[in-house]
């Protein structure tokens, strides 16, 4: 698997995972420069059922959260390092602030966001639950960050 997976294709594939009873896990982020947080996290993400579906920030969205000058890689870049994670099944872009829409259409079984978010302000969570299922927040290990990574470089090379 290499490609992203279009939303409309992702509902298709998530109705032939439920007849499989299988459990669908989904997480959203913006995943710039890749970072052993991320994998962790990602990793943490997968345990938590059978596939995991990653929703990831377009250019165009992350522009909008985070400002003109991120992101720093790609979509097509960021996509192709998630999807060649092995813990995760499938990644979708979208281009809106948050995954609303996405998570409305795959109903995962499993919502999960760090835990630097409040469960009661993770976006999607009421619409999981009023489906029978359960939203989760995963501890961070390790204290890094693509900000961090971006200051230290700046740093380095500003002085």
């Amino acid at each position: 698997m290499s490609a992203i997976t279009s939303l409309d294709k992702l509902v298709e594939i998530r109705k032939v995972l439920k007849s499989q009873n299988k459990k669908v896990v989904f997480t959203n982020g913006v995943f710039d420069i890749l970072h052993s947080g991320h994998v962790d996290y990602l990793n943490k993400a997968k345990t938590l059922g059978d596939i995991l579906i990653v929703g990831l920030n377009s250019n165009l969205s992350v522009k909008k959260i985070k400002g003109d000058k991120r992101p720093i890689v790609t979509e097509e870049e960021r996509a192709f390092l998630i999807l060649n994670l092995k813990a995760v099944d499938y990644v979708t872009l979208f281009d809106e602030e948050t995954p609303a829409n996405v998570i409305e259409k795959l109903i995962p079984d499993v919502l999960v966001k760090g835990a630097d978010w409040a469960i009661d302000k993770i976006v999607g969570k009421d619409v999981v639950i009023k489906n029978g299922g359960e939203v989760k927040a995963i501890e961070f290990v390790n204290n890094q960050s693509t900000s961090k990574i971006i200051q230290t470089i700046l740093s380095r090379y500003n002085s």
